[in-house]
């Protein structure tokens, strides 16, 4: 068993004695504590502040799409989503699914709903091109907002997520960055949408999106963002509300993600059943 796993159980032990101590409640009354298949996660229930689990939260990891969440957040601090976004050449560098051609216009609505549900690049780098003015302009936002945000351990280098040097985030920032995302209306909803059809401003071009999330399938998730490089694994931040809870899970280079999110979500409300009882 390397190191960073040992560091990963004593960061673990600490926060749930914290949490015992805090409740009045016996660690023999909790739910068996779940194998943590991941470089790194981080599950927090929203409503308290509690931290539920963790494993080497804070440390620094390729992000991969889930940076997409902080070009989300920027794009709509600064612009409207009724914006026309015609789509500049130079950002077709990485095509996607989408398909995108130069000059094509797309309301910026449709182009968000793309890049967070298909986790299309194009749509991303059109917004960045459209909202910075230009990729690194647009980069040097996102950074702005990490330093308001007080993420201490997150520098992105690109709007999509692609491996890079200087590019990383940690499994706590990320929750952080993805709290303040989701109070954000217009965030919510697209996060938790399965399929849409989305137009071209001309209607020449209809396209049918449907989510990269498989977890969207259970009732009681409702988001947010899955990513993939060589570089980053399968990485995931998912969000449960349920029994007046909303619970938020970040994972970074995650084993069976499909699999294993939906138990340590289900784990966190074991966890909070037990304390309320």
């Amino acid at each position: 068993m390397s190191g960073v796993w040992h560091g990963g159980l004593l960061v673990f032990g600490m926060a749930v004695t914290a949490m015992l101590c805090a409740v009045d409640i016996r660690a023999e009354d909790l739910p068996a504590r779940p194998l943590i298949k991941a470089s790194a996660l981080y599950l927090v229930d929203l409503k308290s502040g509690r931290v539920l689990l963790e494993k080497d939260a804070t440390r620094r990891l390729p992000p991969a799409s889930l940076t997409k969440v902080m070009t989300a957040l920027v794009a709509l601090e600064s612009a409207s989503t009724e914006q026309v976004v015609r789509v500049d050449h130079r950002a077709l560098a990485h095509q996607s699914s989408l398909k995108l051609h130069s000059g094509e216009q797309f309301l910026l609505r449709d182009l968000l709903t793309a890049m967070l549900v298909t986790s299309a690049n194009d749509a991303c780098e059109a917004i960045a091109w459209h909202v910075g003015g230009d990729a690194d302009r647009f980069v040097t936002l996102m950074n702005k907002r990490v330093r308001t945000l007080g993420l201490k351990n997150t520098h992105f280098a690109n709007a999509c997520g692609f491996d890079a040097p200087g590019h990383y985030s940690t499994a706590a920032d990320l929750a952080k960055l993805t709290e303040q995302a989701l109070q954000v209306p217009a965030i919510s909803m697209m996060v938790r949408t399965v399929t849409r059809d989305i137009a071209s401003v001309d209607g020449t071009r209809q396209v049918l999106l449907r989510s990269t999330n498989e977890l969207l399938l259970d009732p009681d998730i409702n988001g947010v963002k899955t990513g993939y490089t060589s570089k980053a694994g399968r990485c995931l931040i998912a969000s449960m509300f349920k029994d007046g809870h909303r619970l938020l899970l970040v994972g970074l280079n995650v084993r069976d993600r499909w699999d294993q999110a939906p138990r340590l979500l289900r784990y966190g409300q074991a966890v909070l059943r037990a304390m309320n009882e």
